[in-house]
């Protein structure tokens, strides 16, 4: 990557002075927003992950013994732990989960060792609650919560014997004939590492995620399974952003964020490292993004015409607004303002999901959140152009337990009739696409009205602690400047 000049070279000493004073309005912003995790939840979290660490070991213990191996193989064999994803790139927030992957020797399969045998280590301790195999997904994992912390816990299969606590996932050592599943749980943990090691200063780093992650959450435009873009793609993008300004203060770092990608010529895709050359033929998708760890792989993207559209109108937005950032007056809460559905759109097709109780309805959103994607096409083909939502809401007066969606439609008029094609053919594709093992819910789609939406959508949301994304109350935002807020439940 190349490198930058000196923090502040070409600015006189009052411009330097003001950069630096808006990089601490801008920390001071993200403690705010709980953004920071205390010691006490940090220390929390890494007990959670030693104690996985004695389960793993003890697991495949159990394993290699009902494996019948030497006793010697018994005594050497060892199954490790390693956090990814927000928590392993260390830009967690007090809510967020754990994800952590567990890695096994050969000899320990996923279908019987992981999903029964770990899984029922799981269930008799007595901190752990709520587990769940999702054996369905692209990334097989077993979910569960670890004294109140979920954590999603997926599979590798390495061929050698034992697994070192500090095993390199970059080594081609222990990548050899792995097969197909564990290359994809592998995948995360290795663009982690890649990233880590990649950037110039892991805390700037860290800060520019945490702040492009709030902007992308308030904005609409974070969430892979809606068309948007997940934590590994704004990983990545911040990684490459840090790489090519090493020497940068915080604030100019998002200004270059959004300078970047605002006018980055898709489809030509985003690269970290010099020497990593696309694939031959053309990238996959509407914004493609490499990932770092080799092998010439893209992240996984759900981009339609729909959510193309609406990331780069916000990462316009996002560089109009900067451009004022040193500027007296500037205020970084413009940036993360929430997105205006209900003034922006004059129809939205409602997704409303139920089952019988809520553990069932974890299960069954995950399945059909997983094919949202079909349904997005589909209603871009019906409607035009779509802004999918991610915020989930509930319906309160609903015996059921449920979660529902509001998706804008760019159209002024519509026949809300043309719905019900769109629902027969996302039933199918539901019911179709797979074997869903949970108890299956309830899907309904129409048209509705901005006039009937929840009146509590203008507010920011309050999510549950216990179901990711799961709406309890929301949070007045009319005065952003107010030092206490007003959750209504």
């Amino acid at each position: 990557m190349r490198r930058g000049g000196e923090r502040y070279k070409g600015l006189p000493p009052y411009m330097a002075e003001i950069e630096e004073e808006c990089s601490v309005s801008l920390r001071q912003l993200m403690v705010n927003e709980g953004l920071i995790p205390s010691p006490e939840d940090d220390k929390k979290r890494r007990s959670v992950i030693h104690m996985l660490q004695r389960i793993v070991v003890r697991w495949i213990k159990i394993v290699a013994w009902k494996r019948r191996l030497p006793q010697h193989h018994i005594n050497a064999t060892n199954a490790t732990i390693i956090p990814y994803g927000s928590y392993g790139l260390g830009v967690h927030g007090s809510d967020s989960d754990i994800d952590a992957l567990c890695i096994g020797p050969f000899f320990a399969t996923i279908a019987e060792d992981f999903f029964i045998d770990l899984r029922d280590l799981l269930k008799n301790r007595s901190e752990v609650s709520e587990v769940h195999c999702v054996k369905d997904a692209k990334v097989p994992l077993i979910r569960f919560k670890f004294d109140g912390i979920l954590v999603d816990l997926p599979y590798a299969q390495l061929r050698v014997l034992s697994i070192p606590n500090n095993v390199d996932v970059l080594n081609p050592f222990f990548l050899r004939d792995i097969n197909e599943t564990s290359w994809r749980s592998l995948s995360g943990v290795r663009a982690n590492q890649c990233i880590l090691q990649i950037v110039p200063s892991v805390e700037l780093f860290q800060s520019l995620l945490r702040c492009v992650k709030l902007w992308a959450k308030r904005r609409g435009v974070y969430g892979n399974l809606n068309g948007f873009l997940g934590g590994v793609h704004m990983a990545i993008l911040a990684a490459f952003v840090c790489g090519y300004n090493p020497n940068a203060t915080l604030s100019s770092l998002v200004a270059s964020f959004f300078s970047t990608f605002a006018y980055w010529q898709w489809p030509m895709p985003v690269v970290l490292l010099r020497d990593a050359f696309a694939a031959t033929g053309s990238p996959p998708g509407l914004m493609p993004i490499q990932l770092p760890c080799g092998g010439r792989q893209y992240c996984n993207s759900n981009v339609t015409r729909s959510t193309y559209c609406k990331i780069m109108s916000e990462f316009h937005r996002g560089n109009h607004l900067m451009k004022g950032y040193l500027k007296h007056g500037f205020n970084w809460n413009s940036l993360f303002e929430p997105y205006p559905y209900a003034t922006t759109y004059a129809w939205f097709v409602k997704i409303h999901l139920s089952a019988a109780n809520v553990e069932d309805l974890s299960d069954w959103v995950g399945w059909v959140k997983s094919r949202f994607r079909s349904l997005l096409i589909k209603i871009e083909e019906v409607f035009g152009l779509c802004d999918p939502n991610p915020t989930e809401h509930l319906e309160a007066c609903e015996k059921q337990p449920n979660i529902v969606y509001y998706w804008g439609l760019h159209l002024r008029s519509i026949n809300v009739s043309d719905i019900e094609p769109v629902e027969t053919d996302f039933l199918k594709n539901v019911n179709n696409s797979g074997s869903f093992q949970g108890s299956v819910g309830g899907i309904q789609l129409s048209v509705v009205q901005a006039s009937h939406l929840p009146k509590n959508c203008k507010d920011k949301p309050v999510y549950s602690r216990h179901l990711p994304g799961y709406v309890v109350g929301y949070e007045k935002i009319n005065d952003r400047d107010a030092e206490s807020t007003d959750v209504k439940c």
